[in-house]
């Protein structure tokens, strides 16, 4: 750590993944390793500051980002969701991400999200991904949004059945603490070869 630049790193880590839903799925471990590594080395965190400034930033500016960039959207939302998940403070997650994984879990449970299977399909995978520990940190918050989600899958308005399936899949696997039973995921995978 000591010999780079780490705010930068930082900024080509998030640039990245804006632009690589592959890489912005494990940049949070590749985060995690270095702020480790500094922490040990250095006893600093600049690594962690910068990033989280550049969270921030790209936070501000999401729906610009979303109307800019569906692709670029969805890839920040897979990585703030993957930062939440691996990044712990006293092995707890961070409060201070909380809030902002919460917004952008609400946005793509509005209804013009739900008409795109992109946004619907990294809905429910980040829920399937930090769901748990997200309700565990603010349950009512999850609450509101589980009724958004129902309310787009009882309500469809151009829903496609994919969307369907995996708004009723998300809900049960909530509904069955944060789980697949077998008889759900029988249900859902059967057609999926392994």
């Amino acid at each position: 750590p000591g010999a780079v630049d780490l705010e930068k790193v930082a900024n080509v880590i998030v640039d990245h993944s804006l632009q690589d839903c592959v890489f912005s799925k494990e940049a949070g471990r590749m985060c995690y390793a270095i702020i480790q590594a500094e922490s040990k080395q250095a006893g600093q965190s600049v690594f962690r500051r910068g990033l989280l400034n550049r969270l921030q930033q790209e936070y501000q500016a999401r729906e610009q980002l979303r109307a800019r960039s569906l692709q670029g959207w969805v890839c920040y939302v897979t990585f703030i969701c993957n930062i939440f998940d691996y990044l712990r403070v006293n092995n707890m997650p961070m409060m201070a991400l909380v809030n902002p994984v919460y917004d952008c879990l609400f946005r793509l449970a509005q209804p013009d999200s739900l008409s795109k299977e992109e946004e619907v399909d990294c809905l429910v995978l980040q829920l399937h991904r930090v769901g748990e520990q997200l309700e565990k940190m603010n349950g009512q918050r999850m609450d509101e949004l589980f009724v958004l989600i129902r309310d787009g899958f009882l309500l469809p308005t151009g829903l496609s059945s994919l969307a369907q399936l995996l708004l009723l899949e998300i809900i049960e696997f909530r509904a069955a603490g944060w789980k697949t039973t077998p008889a759900a995921h029988k249900y859902y995978y059967s057609e999926v070869s392994d």
